[in-house]
């Protein structure tokens, strides 16, 4: 079987094969596929979102597609980013970890203290047959006060994993894997199948 990720994010992709192996058969990128779409993630929560890339990517292929949305969601932020996370600031990761930091600031000076956090995943695999299976995954941990770590993506610098005792930035990708959001919605999804 050949499956489209319905992504441009080359770290995302490098995960999704890291982590499913041959499970699904043959993926192919969207590049790979010749595919030229971003379709736009307007939905309310992950699953909306992973549900509206994989629909658009499998219309347009005819071929199954699998997506994925995920965030990053802090407790004294009443969930925020969320659904907008690779959209906080406007920016790059860069930006988007310096604005996270900078309301946690002001959420502590108003007397919050929670730093708690986690990263939220949902999987969405869409067949030309109009089957569609999602699943979910979720990762535990807190917001360090500064980034620490070389390694990940977007804001696995500040988020410190309860799991690893580390930072995902400081993991390296086995270990991330194993406890990752996106990790654990891939294989749900996987046992679903």
């Amino acid at each position: 079987m050949k499956v489209i990720l319905a992504t441009n994010n080359s770290h995302k992709v490098k995960e999704i094969r890291e982590i499913l192996g041959k499970a699904l058969g043959e993926t192919l990128t969207l590049e790979e596929a010749g595919v030229h779409a971003d379709p736009e993630e307007n939905g309310a929560t992950f699953e909306e979102n992973a549900l509206i890339k994989a629909r658009e990517i499998c219309r347009l292929t005819s071929l199954p597609a699998l997506s994925d949305d995920s965030g990053l969601c802090v407790d004294a932020l009443d969930g925020a980013p969320g659904v907008r996370s690779a959209r906080y600031s406007g920016g790059g990761s860069e930006e988007n970890i310096a604005l996270l930091l900078e309301n946690l600031r002001k959420a502590e000076e108003r007397g919050e203290r929670d730093r708690t956090a986690h990263f939220s995943c949902a999987v969405a695999l869409v067949f030309p047959d109009g089957r569609e299976i999602t699943a979910e995954g979720r990762t535990y941990g807190y917001i360090t006060d500064r980034p620490m770590g070389e390694s990940g993506f977007g804001y696995d610098p500040v988020f410190f994993s309860t799991e690893l005792g580390k930072t995902f930035a400081q993991a390296d990708e086995e270990e991330k894997n194993s406890v990752s959001h996106r990790g654990r919605a891939l294989r749900a999804l996987e046992e679903k199948l």
